[in-house]
């Protein structure tokens, strides 16, 4: 049986290499995707240590040439690609440190620019240079991994744990994902391609200063289950490990 090609974007840490490990014990060639090349090799070679199949790839999301030049490699490699995993993102907040938070109204205008040229446009730049590749699998899956953050019924909800995070560059740059997410799964829902935004939950990651309640491997089950979907699963919704989630 033909192994199946997983592409995990910032796959060097976090919840980027905890799902590239789960896919690559499941028994596929794991891309670790990762802007640098020390940081991408060391990843690999981890997970290689650990008898999986994986190879570092070169990719920074905001860079176009690396991102086309990722897709030829994979083509030239592999021929198609099974699995694409959405998983670089910034937080971009004008403050810094575990616990910073920067108010809406002090919030610059360039923190606003970085958050969604890395978490939106990044995400479509990959998603548009891979979908060729991904016509090719006989069951292609994406997965853009977002946040209760990008929930609009979750962010308004006064109820809600998340109405009190009031974080406009990744707030904002997760529920523009959420809708370029189900963009996709409209325009690919008459095919064998699935597409769904799915979250990890709070975990502990660089991201967040490692404030989060929950192990990077919790969370990367979700991301890993979303992307082994079978012929009978869900595209264009909102995953989490408790359910769907709400936009």
């Amino acid at each position: 049986m033909t192994k199946k090609i997983a592409l995990i974007t910032g796959a060097n840490k976090g919840i980027g290499f905890e799902t590239a490990r789960l896919l690559g014990e499941a028994g596929m060639t794991v891309l670790v995707g990762a802007r640098s090349a020390a940081l991408g090799e060391r990843a690999a070679a981890a997970l290689a240590g650990d008898g999986i199949d994986a190879r570092f790839v070169h990719i920074d999301v905001t860079d176009h040439g690396t991102v086309d030049a990722a897709a030829a490699w994979i083509e030239k490699e592999h021929g198609r690609l099974d699995i694409l995993v959405n998983n670089a993102a910034i937080a971009a907040a004008d403050a810094s440190g575990p616990g910073a938070y920067t108010l809406p109204s002090d919030t610059s205008a360039a923190s606003v620019r970085a958050a969604f040229e890395t978490n939106v446009i990044g995400v479509v730049a990959v998603t548009a240079a891979m979908l060729p590749l991904l016509r090719r699998s006989p069951a292609g899956r994406i997965v853009n991994v977002s946040s209760e953050l990008g929930s609009l019924e979750r962010l308004s909800d006064p109820s809600s744990p998340a109405h009190r995070v009031n974080l406009l560059p990744y707030n904002a740059s997760k529920s523009a994902l959420n809708a370029v997410t189900l963009a996709y799964a409209k325009e690919l829902a008459d095919g064998p391609i699935k597409v769904n935004a799915a979250t990890p939950g709070h975990c502990a990651t660089d991201l967040n200063g490692h404030t989060g309640p929950r192990p990077a491997a919790v969370g990367a089950a979700v991301i890993a289950g979303a992307a082994t979907l079978g012929a009978d699963g869900p595209t264009g919704v909102f995953i989490t490990d408790a359910g769907p989630e709400p936009w």
